[in-house]
C-alpha cells in the first residue's frame, strides 16, 4: 500500500518520539499505530505487539494464525508467532528478553486500549530488569499529520461517500425505510473497493440535533421527513466521513434558510484551517456563529475531530484532537478533520485537510438538503 520510503518517514517520526523520552524501544499495541507502524493490524482476540529499537529492525509477535497475512502486508521480516494454546503477554515478553532488551528502557502507550492495568502489570512482573515508560496518547500524535500517499486513501474514501451519497439520494421516496437506504451506501462501498460494507447512522432526524448518535432500526420516511445519513467508508484503513439531509418533497423556505447558514459558517470554518490556527478559534465561528444566529439554544458537542486509520477498535471515531472553546493547540498542514454542524434536524459535515493556507474539503457532494428532484 505504501512505499519504503513512507514507512522509513514513519521510522523516524517514531524514533523522534522515542529520543524525547530516552528510550531504547518502542512497543506497539494500539490497532491504529500497528497498521501506521507497520502495515499490518489484527484484532485484539489475542494480545500482541510489534515493537521498533532506536537502532536496527523491528520485529512483530503475534498469533501463528497471523503470521502469513502479516508477512504479505508488512514491511517487518522478524515474526515471533506462538500458538494458541500459548500466553500472548507472556510471548511478547518473551520475545524482548530474546531480542537483546531485557534490561532496556521500553516505552508503551498507556492510553492503547490494548495496554490495560492487567497487561501492564503482567509485562512489569515479566521483564524485571525493564523500566517501562509511559507515552500516553503516542498511538494517536503520530498520525496526526498526514502524508500526500495517505490523503490519496483518504481522498479515496470521501469519492465512495460523495457516490454512495447521491444514490440514496437519487433513489429517495416516500416509503423508503432507513435499512433501504443503508443497503444502498453498502453496495456502492463494496463496489468502490471499500474495506469493509459498514455505513454509519442511517436515521429519520428529528428536534435539533439529538438524531446524530440514534439506533439504527426500521424505519420509513414520508413526505417531509428527513433522513440523516453519516457515511464512514474506509479505504485502505483510512476512513473518511459526511453526513447529508435527505429529504422526500420539497423543504419548507425556514429549513432550507437554517441549512444555508449552517453551510455557510461551515465555509467560513474551513476557509480558517490554515497552519498555526488555534483550534478554538476555528470552533468558534461554528459554535458562537450558530448561537447568535439562534440556530440552536445550546451547543455543547464538538464541531471537529481527527480522521485517519480507523481500525476495528473499541471507539468508533478518534478525538485525540477536537475542536472545543477550550482547545490551544494549533492546526498543521497535513491534519485531517470530521469537520461537522447540526441544528433544527439538519447535519452537515465534510472531510477536511489542512493545507497551507486553508482548508480542503475532500468531500464533495452537493451541500444543501438533498432530494431526488434536484439530482
Amino acid at each position: 500500500m505504501f512505499t519504503e520510503a513512507e514507512y522509513q518517514r514513519r521510522k523516524a517520526l517514531a524514533r523522534a518520539a522515542m529520543d524525547k523520552v530516552a528510550v531504547d524501544l518502542l512497543l506497539i499495541d494500539s490497532g491504529e499505530l500497528l497498521a501506521w507502524a507497520t502495515g499490518y493490524t489484527v484484532s485484539e482476540t489475542m494480545y500482541r505487539a510489534a515493537f521498533l529499537p532506536r537502532e536496527g529492525e523491528g520485529w512483530f509477535t503475534l498469533r501463528a494464525l497471523d503470521a502469513a497475512p502479516c508477512r504479505e502486508q508488512s514491511w517487518i521480516s522478524d515474526l515471533v508467532a506462538f500458538g494458541d494454546d500459548e500466553d500472548g503477554v507472556a510471548a511478547v515478553a518473551a520475545s524482548i528478553i530474546a531480542h537483546g532488551f531485557a534490561s532496556a528502557r521500553i516505552g508503551l502507550d498507556t492510553r492503547s486500549y490494548s495496554m490495560n492495568a492487567e497487561t501492564f502489570m503482567r509485562l512489569t512482573a515479566l521483564l524485571p530488569d525493564a523500566y517501562l515508560v509511559p507515552m500516553p496518547g503516542v498511538s494517536e500524535s503520530l498520525r496526526w499529520i498526514k502524508s500526500e500517499a495517505e490523503v490519496a486513501l483518504l481522498r479515496k474514501a470521501s469519492q465512495i461517500a460523495d457516490k454512495a451519497m447521491l444514490a440514496i439520494a437519487h433513489q429517495a421516496k416516500p416509503g423508503m425505510a432507513t435499512r433501504a437506504a443503508a443497503a444502498i451506501a453498502s453496495a456502492i462501498f463494496l463496489q468502490e473497493g471499500a474495506d469493509t460494507g459498514e455505513v454509519g447512522p442511517v436515521v429519520k432526524a428529528s428536534g435539533s440535533h439529538e438524531f446524530l448518535h440514534g439506533a439504527f432500526k426500521t424505519e420509513t420516511i414520508g413526505e417531509g421527513d428527513i433522513l440523516h445519513i453519516e457515511l464512514i467508508p474506509r479505504f485502505g484503513n483510512y476512513g473518511a466521513r459526511m453526513m447529508r439531509p435527505v429529504m422526500v418533497g420539497t423543504p419548507p423556505a425556514e429549513l432550507s434558510a437554517t441549512a444555508e447558514a449552517l453551510v455557510a459558517l461551515q465555509d467560513k470554518q474551513i476557509a480558517a484551517m490554515r497552519p498555526g490556527v488555534l483550534a478554538r478559534d476555528v470552533d468558534a465561528i461554528m459554535r458562537q456563529g450558530a448561537l447568535d444566529a439562534d440556530l440552536r439554544p445550546h451547543y455543547n458537542n464538538v464541531t471537529a475531530y481527527t480522521l485517519g486509520i480507523y481500525t476495528r477498535t473499541p471507539r468508533t471515531s478518534d478525538f485525540s484532537r477536537v475542536f472545543l472553546p477550550t482547545c490551544d493547540w494549533v492546526l498543521e498542514e497535513g491534519m485531517v478533520f470530521h469537520l461537522y454542524a447540526t441544528a433544527r434536524g439538519l447535519g452537515f459535515s465534510e472531510t477536511v485537510v489542512v493545507t497551507k493556507d486553508r482548508g480542503l474539503r475532500l468531500t464533495t457532494c452537493p451541500r444543501q438538503i438533498l432530494r431526488h428532484s434536484i439530482l
